[in-house]
């Protein structure tokens, strides 16, 4: 069993994600923290977790703060970002401290599944020890995405390519990319290259609204809810 640390500053939250953790085959809560200390104080348990559902805003300091933590006193605890953090910087800086994986709140329990899922397989993969060819090693380092997105174009980032897609995923709505813009914290414009990318590769559909005068407005909605 891969055992699971939820943190998250809502309990309730907390318990939700704990339970969706419970319903994927191969998964076991090991314990829920509220805040950065009990955080660290859940990854010194023998035998430690082997994976954090870390959540960054918390009460007494951000998850950023505890995985720095964590690295710096020795833990090798994967984590898995799951927050309503979405500005491009917090997610670099997760990518940097070594988060496999970043999931934007509000998510279905699909989507959480679906990153677990990636999780599991790369640990059996990598549990298989021995030497990589270069295609087993890109297989390893794709294993965790998990989207089916296509690879990105030149000059395109796949934190903010996430971003956007995660916030037009989740949206209760059709957005334009002005809106896009204000929930991400991107420009319009990168809003706006992403969009076209997500609607060209057919993951998002466009929809105009025309107001009393000048250009209609472009909306976006993702492809699976449209």
């Amino acid at each position: 069993m891969i055992e699971v640390l939820v943190v998250d500053d809502d309990v309730r939250v907390a318990r939700v994600n704990a339970a969706y953790v419970e319903k994927v085959p191969g998964f076991h809560v090991a314990g829920l923290a509220h805040g950065a200390a009990e955080a660290l104080r859940g990854l010194d348990a023998v035998p430690a977790p082997d994976l954090v559902l870390m959540d960054h805003y918390l009460p007494d300091g951000t998850g950023l703060a505890v995985v720095r933590e964590m690295r710096r006193r020795g833990h090798q605890t994967d984590v898995i970002m799951v927050t309503a953090a979405r500005d491009v910087s917090t997610v670099q800086a997760a990518m940097r401290h070594g988060a496999l994986q970043y999931l934007v709140k509000p998510f279905a329990f699909a989507g959480l599944r679906s990153k677990l899922e990636a999780y599991a397989a790369l640990r059996r993969t990598l549990d298989g020890g021995g030497e990589a060819e270069q295609a087993e090693v890109d297989r390893m380092f794709g294993a965790l995405s998990a989207t089916g997105e296509p690879s990105l174009p030149k000059g395109h980032s796949p934190a903010t390519a996430e971003l956007v897609r995660q916030c037009l995923m989740h949206a209760e709505r059709p957005l334009s990319a002005l809106e896009i813009a204000e929930r991400t914290g991107v420009s319009r414009q990168t809003a706006q290259r992403y969009l076209k990318l997500l609607e060209r590769t057919g993951r998002a559909t466009l929809t105009l609204k025309y107001g009393d005068a000048g250009r209609p407005e472009h909306r976006y909605a993702w492809a699976a809810r449209a």
